[in-house]
């Protein structure tokens, strides 16, 4: 089940992005709910907020590193909650990999599409929603005592 929702997640953001590159001119923002959602084509050399612009190869290793974990960790998951939390990390993960490998301007360097502006705070993709709630998810369900292997719920005695 978490490669399905990856490679669900994959394929919504990577479509998306491909229409966005197709259909918007970079910087022009068009209106979806006023000043509050939007459409405008970027490309982030950082992570959110275009934070450590010049410093793309550091998320690409960082990228590597969060698939490789989620694939790793992912042997374990027996639960279906857990699941469909480490199937959309893994894949919010995977796209921004792809991304960072192979889109302009070189290997490794590459700089990820976003396009959807959230009230002039910041601009992200389909990925970008699919990590946060799988971190969302994974939190809730952490807290909430459910384990991974899935079965009866764990309860923490005083």
């Amino acid at each position: 089940m978490i490669l399905v929702v990856a490679l669900l997640v994959l394929l919504a953001d990577q479509l998306t992005k491909l229409w966005a590159t197709s259909s918007l001119k970079e910087g022009e923002y068009h209106s979806l709910i006023g000043t509050l959602l939007g459409l405008q084509l970027t490309y982030n050399s950082g992570a959110a907020f275009s934070f450590l612009v010049n410093a793309t190869w550091v998320f690409t290793i960082v990228a590597a590193l969060a698939v490789i974990a989620l694939l790793w960790f992912s042997r374990v998951v027996g639960s279906r909650s857990w699941a469909v939390a480490f199937g959309l990390l893994l894949g919010g993960a995977v796209t921004h990999l792809g991304d960072r490998l192979f889109r302009a301007p070189s290997f490794g360097q590459g700089h990820v599409v976003d396009f959807i502006a959230y009230a002039n705070w910041f601009i992200g993709n389909v990925a970008d929603i699919a990590i946060f709630f799988g971190a969302l998810l994974a939190l809730v369900l952490a807290v909430a005592g459910v384990p991974l292997r899935g079965g009866p719920r764990q309860v923490r005695q005083p």
